[in-house]
């Protein structure tokens, strides 16, 4: 499990990302449209996975935001932003922002990615929702980057992520 702090408070999270070079697992997370997305959709592409606590927090609106920008100038690139927000409140931010360069998706039915991917709040006031992460796979299904945010309030490495496809 991961230690790490939530406004300065010490949380933990139900387990660990998942190691560079090993296979990324694989999800089943609700779009906006309601239609379920696995990792077989993004086939082909590189995917950097934005995950998040809540799109309605200023550090994870930023983040998404701030991915929007950068996802335009990607090749052979999705940015996947992941919550456990339900897709009407992640389709309603995207409209209210612009938002049309990133991929909404929500695992709110199950939690099930959450605990897959050991970025499940286990302790603290966020208790259930996703730690701050991100998590980079190749095109190949290979996990080439991550980086769990040590303190939630902190924006992640998007210069990093975003090199780890060069």
């Amino acid at each position: 499990m991961a230690n790490i702090t939530l406004g300065g408070t010490p949380v933990e999270t139900v387990g660990n990302l998942p190691k560079v070079g090993s296979k990324a697992p694989d999800f089943k997370l609700t779009a906006i449209d309601l239609s379920t997305k696995t990792m077989a959709d993004f086939a082909g592409h590189n995917l950097v996975l934005n995950i998040f606590p809540s799109v309605n927090t200023g550090v994870c609106a930023t983040s998404v935001r701030t991915f929007n920008e950068k996802a335009a100038a990607l090749d052979n690139t999705k940015v996947l932003c992941i919550s456990r927000d339900l897709p009407f409140a992640q389709d309603q931010f995207c409209a209210a922002e612009g938002i049309e360069n990133v991929v909404m998706l929500s695992d709110f039915k199950t939690g099930k990615f959450g605990t897959d991917y050991g970025v499940t709040f286990k302790t603290g006031g966020f208790e259930g929702l996703h730690s701050r992460c991100i998590v980079v796979v190749n095109k190949d299904g290979e996990v080439i980057y991550t980086e769990q945010v040590g303190e939630t309030g902190d924006e992640p490495d998007y210069d990093a992520a975003l090199a780890s496809l060069s």
